[in-house]
């Protein structure tokens, strides 16, 4: 208990300790080491050693203690540090308890005495006895000895100058060594490089050993002349001594670039030679790949590369290593500085300048001294000078953001400052950086408050602004990022409108004279949008002006000028061709005189026009040109480019080869002359006809006051009519790409060969070509033939070589398929009894030559062929034919009967043994003959079985008492064979010859029968057991036991799944798996915050309201793997497992492993790494260790030699895995004692090769006294687990060391959370690749066996034109099966990280990078600034940047089918929508990000269409689809208001519209969410068949799919249009849970308010306006037909929350959230109440994102509101009473009206304020009275003018909307409104609405309530996929509430 602190009967610490807790009851026994205030952390190590030898030898405990308290003292004299009071209180406290019983037991006379015979002691016992012994590998537990040592020693010194003793000589002799080893022996992280460790077995590689010597070589380094030498130094030790970097900088890099040049060298020669030896060829490929951006950045700037080799040959590659060395230590300590990737090579190409003017040797011309670095010298001077005045730039221009609030435009993000470096400007900062550099100006509003006495008004010109690049608030970035697109568009739209209006509205038509001259008129269409183009371009980057160059400039003005010269040029020539000319051109042609008409004018005018883009189609067809010509730094080439796009330097060169462009060109055209075709023929020409007839009719008689009463042909109709159809126009491409999509990346899935392997019984079809297609794959070739290609390759693997061979193919795949069935079970997906049945044989028995399938293809064969033979009755060819027929039966048959004799030729010894050889041989001579069965008598076979059987069950016990049963079945058996079924003279006769018998006839006397095999030595009886010999009789006994057919194994879905993919993948296309040695190495990267790492007991048995907790729901959802889960550990129970803290444990891990924990991913991850030591072990074995197999290395791991082949595999895996997990508060958890640490290390404990890596935050106390605060310092830190010592007598310690520690200029997060975290770990990683990997994903074995084969990808050329740059994976979403909703979700998610990204990759070649399993080539991206971008706000979604970066820099992106990765997704509606929210606001970012817009330039035409519709295009599309009804209805509400409707009701267009019809239909198409699901029905289809998807789309639905798509329809339009007016967009931390737990109604009113319950109650008041007053004149099918899709879209946003709300429909649940929603509604706001608790906190909270939104937001947002008005305007006049005017002086006394009540309401609210209390009375009497004229002017109202019941309906529908809009414009003018004090009546309006809201939206629902079917019927519509398992989610909802009431009792 003493963990846990306090008696017995206290409960556990919560998991949170308060600061004011003190650190004393943290439990003392385990925790005081490592928490420890950061102030303090010197003493942790002293305080580790106390617990250390605390069991040993308390007193010296004790003094340890004591010292370290003294220590702490001297350290933090006053306590200031954080924490360090309330610590050194308790570690006093815990020494004044300890001091005396430790005085007591101690053995010496005095503390010195104690302390110098323990440390003797200590010294002899640990470090001598393990310098002596032979054995120096178990360097972990020297080191720790030393380290040890060296603490005991200080702690001793002090000790005796206390008590002023001397120290013993030979104590002072061995502190010597001790002192000089703990130097040598640090925690190092993969490779111990000190002297005593070149015996570790990876050190023991050549290619290492050959990089380690090319470092060493340091002839000729100039050192300074204060240098000390060292052994082993190395040239970075000589680059850290010039420059100045951080000694753990230069260890990491050090390890890092030796791994690099040793993998790179392995590679280049795949056979080891002994010679160590760095090859050339590897330091130039790392070289070329480090230097390739520096060398193309030199080049686009125009000067040379400080890369100057030398001419000496042995120099050269010590200058290499140098140029490579200083890089990566740059890189290394650049901290933030890492995401600019040019600012590193700035800086590089000054340093690297240096270094080379140091090797030459030159003088500087100032001192005449040797020159020296300009920053150099000193400790950190790199840090201090270099990195940390950028990092401050970064950082202050990051709080000018105020955390992503203001405007991007007004302070620079990471790409402004990156890009400062794009231009020769930049060579102005100087070397060493001049401080007044413009690059460090602030602008000037910072300055004011800095330097207050001397203001130079001058400085706010000198900050630099943006650069390159205006990020700016618009919906204008649509268009002017894909301005081709929409031109492209236009131009189409007016054309066909052109064509359809004149003639006979065929397409032929074109070609009349009349009607080309009118479609010409486009290209003046054109020159316009051409002239908006440049205009909008000068607009938007005018805040980025400063930094621009001359040209840039002089091309904005030039473009803006010529396209005006066209606008004019073009009109007029085209006025000229015109014989009597329409009105546009007569007006022209009257400025211009009219002059005899030229219509070759206007064609030289367009040709010239033109021109350019002849060029450019020309550049088109031939890709290659246009690369060269774009990279070329040529002037003339450079001035042609300059015009096209302004020269930049990423973007360029970024073409495919000629078949790509081929591929995506074809798929665009095709796709567009389908919408064209679609368009024209059934939405424009049907239309065009009834508008004419429209503008015919004169209509006079308006129902209201009309303000343009004389327009000409009914204008207002004409645009109602047609602006829906072309919203739809605009928008359907998103549709016919969605079909598509879907049509090809099928038919892609099916010739990449998906889902040919679909279920079980087609992988038993195929399961014997499975061992070739293993070998194939997963083994890389020994035959140096070449490999097949084509189709037939893949499945025509001979198999049939030599004997020897086949053997150990067969071994191989032993050891790998047995591989992927044990981690199925140690992961509970199959039970022991399937496990047997699916294992292959570990120990191949030789003897039987033939393959051993695994039983459960075998299974129920052997009794099924004992009843054929039985009944055969002699009729051999048939049971043969039968047999043979299937495979599996013949093969189980063989093998039966060869272990039969095999068993029994082994167990049988004595003379008997020739009774048995003869009969086998008989029996084999029939076989070879072929008549065994007409010779011999079958009946009588199944007799011998049963025997058989029991002996086997005798063997598998192997007991010494069973001996004589033996004996008795063996000679039943041979009875049984010799007189049954042989009966054959000769053998009964050889039977007695072992007798001793004579040959006489008669029967053998019974007494001598029994003594055959009974001799002792007879039969070998109990058999030698071996793991083989137990593994054989387990194998035979399944088979010839197995009775019902083995069909449904495995049974569990998952495992099913799995094993189909991973066997379906092995027949895909994949590269040939390389030797393990030979294969690329990559890390994997886990960014980690504060999620879950393992679950507690608490929390998975703490039960939520409804009485559930986690554990049940698991046990409720998972049934088969939680009897799984319990036979592996031996319990039968949950109460069993509840007594040991193992099976404790084990549970947890359990339940985690089925969460969405770091656990699960870290497993997964560590997956790489068993799958790489198997894969070693294949590779490496000798032919005997493979017969052996793998298992039977891991079973005797004992003989750990640094030679055994178990350590060299891990070594080899070591060589080629990393896993760092990046948890950013690690440190600060550890401190705090958080359990979130205590997990980690765990983690770390149980996988030793993982790594975590932190920003540890230290407090250090300042230098100057005087001052009292601490200054904070940051790290960058690794840690692993401190490594467990073989000597089991030692006891085990969790602890952890640290192995690098990297200081940082400041705090590291200045941007977006997670790039920031991945990006101070990245320095950690190592290898090639690099695979981001959320904390929500997991993996699997068999996955992670086809790394190496995924790896190879980066060396092939994938479109012929560059290598890929990022590998994408397919994930499997492993949420779905908890509610229908996490199925929908994750079927969406399926289709797009399958179909959707394969497509994308191939043939459109637009896959970014999304979410995380891809795989990035690590040095392609270390040199252009990391894996992901980082600036606030506007890299919200900062993965698909890493994309969008990756292909600006002539990278490459594919997409990988035959290797998958599991996903977690969110469950819950509202997490759902969360995440959906966050990826819409992430959208409407990156709309305004340069990346998308230089990528919507630089593509060509085709591509940039890809790459619209598949980013942003899909979000601007649902916004026009929501837009699309919004504009329906309100052109509906004119018409109807204004009385047009009516009277054109005889007109076609209005009565029968068949083009609105298909208009309106393709809107619902896109809002029931069937673009989603064609290709989720296709990838469905695909890989499980096209039945399935069937029957899975109708059943989803059946479970209301559309209901959840339409509702998710609106968060993405809500998040994606407010971001683009207001911003507003935050990360939303979604908190993926188990949900099943109800959400609150306030909640959900929280969530959904604005975006969706507004907008519902909008359109349903629309709806309902235009019931009303189209009544009269339309019939009612009519009306249904058009709306009801809007209708649907009403219920859906309006009650969509409360329906897939788990139990949503309870009466009680409904009773408690309406008395919490009044609550909530009626609280007071205020400072720090947070908007849960109150709505005034809320809605001041919803309404915040106005108060950033600039002029532009807020006038759109008044604009906006103003449509609230018409109504009023309108349905004023359809009163009762105003029915015979329509004077304008309607409208004027209805807002009369308005003000009269705001005024009453004021008046009161005022009046309650201030005269309620004094005159209570008279305020009484005054509400009473306005009271009574209410009430008296309504009955006048109704009384005269005769108002009715619908008048007041209408009244309340004309003011409501009036309401409303004045309250949204208050809300955007808050600032005057507040000025003007009205703000408090404006909250007050807002929470009536509120509350009418709320009303409106509870009634339904709680009626529906009162119903309990409801109830019933929402949770089997919710929770189907765990009804169709079998699950009661009624008892999981109604909980266990049972078991509890008994659990209390007890």
């Amino acid at each position: 208990m003493s963990s846990r602190g306090g008696g017995p009967d206290q409960p556990p610490p919560q998991r949170r300790i308060m600061r004011t807790q003190t650190a004393g009851n943290l439990g003392e026994s385990m925790f005081d080491s490592e928490v420890v205030p950061s102030s303090l952390s010197e003493i942790a190590p002293i305080l580790r050693v106390a617990n250390e030898v605390e069991s040993s030898n308390p007193r010296v405990a004790y003094l340890c203690r004591f010292y370290a308290f003294e220590k702490a003292h001297r350290l933090d004299p006053t306590s200031s540090g954080r924490g360090v009071r309330q610590f050194k209180t308790a570690l006093l406290q815990r020494l004044e308890r300890e001091n005396a019983p430790t005085y007591m037991e101690r053995g010496k006379k005095s503390d010195a005495r104690e302390m110098q015979s323990f440390y003797q002691h200590y010294y002899k016992k640990y470090i001598q006895a393990l310098q002596n012994a032979a054995d120096k590998a178990d360097r972990a537990q020297l080191t720790k000895a030393y380290q040890t040592a060296n603490v005991l020693f200080e702690v001793l010194k002090a000790v005796n100058l206390t008590e002023s003793m001397e120290v013993d000589r030979e104590i002072l002799e061995a502190q010597d060594k001790v002192a000089e080893k703990t130097q040598i022996y640090v925690p190092y992280n993969i490779l111990p490089l000190d002297p005593d460790s070149a015996n570790q077995a990876i050190m023991r590689y050549p290619e290492i050993q050959a990089a380690v010597l090319a470092l060493r070589y340091t002839r000729g380094l100039p050192w300074p002349n204060e240098h000390n030498k060292k052994k082993d130094e190395d040239i970075l030790d000589w680059l850290q001594e010039m420059f100045g970097f951080q000694k753990d900088n230069v260890a990491n890099q050090r390890e890092h670039l030796i791994l690099l040049l040793a993998n790179v060298h392995i590679r280049q020669f795949p056979k080891p030679d002994q010679q160590p030896k760095l090859d050339d060829r590897a330091l130039t490929d790392v070289m070329k790949k480090l230097f390739k951006n520096y060398k193309r950045w030199c080049k686009y700037l125009d000067r040379k590369s400080s890369l100057w080799l030398p001419t000496i040959q042995q120099d050269v590659q010590q200058r290499k290593l140098l140029y490579m060395g200083l890089y990566l230590l740059i890189w290394g300590e650049a901290a933030n500085l890492r995401f600019m990737p040019e600012c590193l090579c700035y800086i590089y190409h000054h340093m690297a300048f240096e270094l080379y003017g140091m090797l030459a040797g030159n003088v500087s011309p100032m001192t005449g001294e040797n020159v020296k670095p300009a920053y150099g010298g000193e400790d950190e001077a790199f840090l201090r000078k270099v990195v940390t005045p950028i990092y401050e730039v970064i950082a202050r221009e990051a709080e000018r953001s105020k955390r992503g609030k203001s405007k991007h435009s007004q302070w620079r993000n990471y790409d402004d400052l990156n890009e400062y470096f794009w231009s020769v400007d930049c060579f102005r900062l100087g070397w060493p950086m001049r401080a007044d550099a413009d690059f460090f100006c602030l602008p000037i509003e910072q300055l004011r408050f800095e330097k207050s006495e001397d203001n130079k008004p001058a400085n706010r010109d000198r900050w630099l602004g943006k650069v390159n690049f205006v990020e700016i608030r618009s919906f204008w970035h649509i268009f002017r990022s894909f301005d081709r697109m929409w031109s492209f568009f236009i131009l189409c739209l007016q054309v066909m409108i052109i064509v359809a209006w004149n003639g006979s509205g065929n397409p032929s038509s074109i070609f009349e004279v009349d009607v080309f001259k009118k479609v010409l008129s486009v290209f003046i269409t054109a020159a316009i949008l051409k002239l908006g183009q440049a205009i909008l371009d000068v607009i938007l980057n005018w805040k980025a002006r400063r930094s621009m160059s001359f040209h840039v400039k002089l091309r904005y003005i030039l473009k803006v000028v010529s396209a005006a010269a066209w606008v004019i040029v073009l009109p007029v020539t085209y006025a000229y061709t015109w014989e009597n000319p329409p009105g546009f051109a007569q007006t022209i042609k009257s400025w211009f005189g009219s002059t005899a008409n030229s219509p070759s004018l206007f064609i030289l005018a367009v040709v010239i026009y033109l021109s350019p883009n002849m060029l450019s189609a020309v550049l088109f067809l031939f890709p290659f040109i246009r690369r060269v010509l774009e990279r070329s730094n040529y002037r003339i080439v450079m001035l042609i480019m300059w015009w096209s796009q302004p020269r930049l330097y990423v973007g360029r060169g970024m073409h495919e080869s000629a078949f790509s462009l081929f591929k995506y060109t074809l798929f665009w055209i095709l796709l567009i002359i389908t919408k064209l075709a679609f368009s024209y023929y059934i939405e424009i020409k049907p239309l065009v006809g009834p508008t004419k007839d429209i503008m015919r009719v004169r209509i006079t008689d308006f129902q209201w006051h009309e303000f343009f009463p004389r327009a000409k042909n009914n204008i207002g109709v004409v645009i109602a009519l047609w602006a829906p159809i072309i919203l739809v126009y605009f928008m359907d491409a998103q549709i016919w790409y969605a079909i598509f999509s879907t049509i090809f990346g099928g038919i892609y899935g099916a010739f990449r060969r998906l889902g040919e392997i679909r279920t079980l019984g087609m992988l038993r079809s195929r399961f014997q070509s499975l061992p070739g297609a293993f070998n194939g794959c997963l083994i890389p070739e020994e035959r140096s033939e070449p490999k097949k290609k084509g189709l037939r390759a893949t499945l025509s693997r001979n198999f049939a070589e030599i004997p020897s061979n086949k053997e150990k193919e067969a071994a191989r795949f032993a050891q790998l398929w047995n591989k992927v069935i044990t981690s199925f079970r140690e992961e509970d997906l199959i039970s022991d009894r399937e496990m047997n049945l699916l294992l292959v044989p570990y120990w191949a028995d030789r003897d039987l030559g033939l393959i051993q399938w695994p039983p459960f293809l075998l299974a129920s064969k052997i009794p099924i062929a004992l009843d054929m033979a039985k009944d055969s009755n002699g009729k051999d060819r048939e049971l043969k034919k039968r047999i043979e027929a299937d495979d599996y039966m013949s093969c189980a048959v063989k093998e039966c009967y060869a272990s039969f004799r095999n068993i029994i030729k082994f167990l049988v010894q004595g003379n008997e043994k020739r009774v048995i050889d003869d009969i086998f041989s008989e029996v084999d001579r029939h076989i070879e003959a072929g008549n065994l069965i007409s010779e011999y008598k079958m009946s009588s076979l199944p007799s011998l079985y049963d025997h058989f059987v029991k002996l086997i069950k005798y063997l598998l016990d192997n007991k010494q008492e069973d001996r004589d049963q033996v004996v008795i079945l063996f000679q039943d058996m041979l009875e049984v064979v010799t007189r049954d079924i042989m009966m054959e003279d000769h053998i009964s006769s050889l039977v007695e010859s072992v007798h001793g018998g004579s040959g006489h006839e008669g029967l053998v006397p019974l007494e001598q029968r029994y003594q055959l095999f009974a001799s002792s030595g007879a039969i070998r009886f109990p058999a030698p057991e071996t793991e083989a010999w137990k593994e054989k009789i387990k194998r035979l006994y399944l088979l010839l036991t197995t009775k019902e057919s083995a069909m449904d194994v495995p049974s569990n879905l998952e495992a099913r799944r799995r094993i189909s993919f991973f066997s379906n993948s092995l027949f895909m296309d994949m590269p040939e798996a390389p030797k393990v040695r030979n294969m690329l190495s990559f890390s994997v990267l886990t960014p980690y915050y504060t999620e879950e790492v393992l679950f507690s007991l608490r929390d998975l048995e703490i039960h939520n309201e409804d009485g559930v907790s986690i554990l049940f729901y698991l046990q409720k959802i998972f049934p088969d793997e939680w009897t799984n889960f319990l036979e592996r550990v031996k319990c039968n129970n949950e109460e069993e497992l509840k007594g040991s803290d193992e099976l404790e444990e084990e549970l947890r891990l359990w339940a985690s492993y089925r969460g969405q924990t770091l656990t699960r991913t870290v497993r997964g991850m560590m997956y790489y790494r068993k799958a790489l030591e198997l894969q070693a072990f294949l590779d490496m074995a000798k032919h005997e260790d493979l017969m052996e197999g793998y298992k039977a290395i891991e079973l005797n791991s004992d003989d750990k030699g640094e030679r055994s082949l178990l350590t060299q595999c891990q070594a080899v895996a070591d060589m080629k895995f990393t896993y760092v997990v990046s948890c950013q508060l690690y440190g600060i958890h550890k401190r705090s004692g958080d359990a979130r640490a205590q997990d980690i290390l765990k983690l770390m404990t149980k996988y030793p090769s993982l790594r975590v890596a932190y920003i540890d935050e230290v407090e250090e106390p300042s230098k100057d006294r005087s001052k009292k605060i601490n200054q904070k310092v940051y790290y960058s830190a690794l840690v692993k687990a401190v490594p467990k010592s073989k000597d089991s007598s030692i006891p085990v310690q969790n602890l952890d060391q640290v192995i690098y520690r990297i200081k940082l200029p400041g705090p590291a997060i200045l941007g977006e959370g997670k790039p920031e975290n991945q990006n101070h770990a990245i320095i950690f990683t190592r290898g090639e690749g690099l695979q981001t990997i959320d904390m929500n994903q997991d993996n699997y074995m068999e996955e992670a066996l086809k790394m190496r084969n995924l790896l190879q990808e980066f060396l092939k050329k994938h479109d012929g034109v560059r290598y890929p740059s990022i590998l994408g994976l397919r994930e499997h979403i492993f949420t779905g099966s908890v509610s229908s909703l996490a199925w929908f979700m994750s079927n969406q998610e399926t289709s797009f990280v399958t179909i959707g990204q394969r497509l994308l990759a191939n043939p459109l070649k637009v896959r970014f990078h999304y979410g995380h399993p891809d795989v990035f080539d690590r040095l392609f991206h270390l040199t252009r600034g990391g894996v992901s971008k980082a600036s606030k706000i506007i890299n919200l979604s900062e993965d698909i940047f890493a994309g969008f970066n990756s292909t600006l820099r002539e990278g490459n992106v594919t997409h990988h089918e035959y290797i998958q990765v599991g996903k977690g997704r969110d469950v819950g509606l509202n997490q759902i929508s969360m995440f959906e929210a966050k990826i819409a606001n992430g959208n409407g970012e990156q709309t305004l990000s340069r990346d998308l817009y230089r990528l919507g330039h630089r593509f060509d035409f085709f591509r940039m269409l890809s790459c619209y519709f598949t980013t942003i295009g899909f979000y601007f599309s649902t916004l026009i689809t929501v837009l699309t009804v919004y504009v329906f209805l309100y052109g509906r509400l004119y018409l109807v208001l204004s009385g047009l409707e009516e009277g054109l009701i005889t007109q076609p267009a209005i009565r029968d519209n068949k083009p609105l019809q298909v208009a309106l239909a393709s809107q619902s198409f896109v809002q029931l969410g069937f673009m989603m699901s064609l290709p989720m029905l296709m990838e469905i289809g695909l890989e499980r068949g096209f039945r399935t998807a069937l029957s899975e789309f109708i059943l989803m639905q059946l479970q209301l799919a559309p209901v959840f798509f339409t509702f998710s329809l609106g968060t993405k339009t809500h998040y994606y249009g407010r971001t683009l007016l207001h911003g507003g967009a935050k990360y939303r931390s979604t908190g993926r849970g188990f949900v099943v737990f109800h959400a609150k109604f306030a909640d959900n009113y929280r969530l959904y308010s604005r975006s969706h319950f507004v907008k519902g109650i909008e359109m349903m008041i629309l709806l309902i306006v235009y019931q009303i007053f189209g009544q009269s004149y339309r019939g009612a099918v009519a009306y249904i037909l058009i709306t009801i899709s809007m209708w649907f879209m009403v219920g859906t946003w309006l009650f969509a929350p409360f329906l897939f709300n788990p139990s949503g429909f309870e009466w009680q649940k409904i009773v408690d959230d309406w008395t919490d929603w009044n609550k909530w509604i009626s609280n007071r706001g205020g400072i720090g109440v947070p908007p849960e608790k109150s709505w005034e906190s809320w809605w001041e909270e919803e309404q915040e994102h106005l108060q950033h939104s600039g002029k532009r937001g807020i006038i759109a947002e008044i604009v906006l509101a103003l449509r609230f008005f018409i109504y009023q305007y309108g349905l004023v006049y359809h009163l009762k009473m105003t029915k015979h005017t329509k004077s304008f002086l309607v409208y004027g006394v209805s807002w009369l009206v308005i003000f009269l009540v705001l005024f009453v309401m004021k008046t009161v609210s005022v009046g309650r304020r201030k005269f309620s209390a004094n005159f209570q009375l008279v305020f009484r009497l005054i509400k009473g009275l306005i009271f009574l004229t209410f009430i008296s002017i309504l009955v006048t109202l109704i009384a005269l003018p005769h108002m009715t019941v619908r008048d007041i309906i209408v009244c309340i529908l004309a003011f409501m909307p009036t309401g409303w809009g004045m309250l949204l414009i208050a809300q955007a003018l808050k600032p005057v409104i507040h000025r003007a004090g009205f703000w408090g009546s404006v909250r007050t309006l807002a929470r009536g609405y509120e509350i009418v809201m709320g009303l409106l939206l509870f009634t339904p629902v709680a009626f529906l309530a009162w119903f309990p079917f409801v109830s019933e019927f929402q949770t089997r519509m919710l929770f189907n996929q765990a009804f169709s398992r079998g699950l009661q989610i009624s008892r999981i909802l109604g909980g266990q509430r049972k078991d509890r009431s008994s659990r209390n009792k007890e």
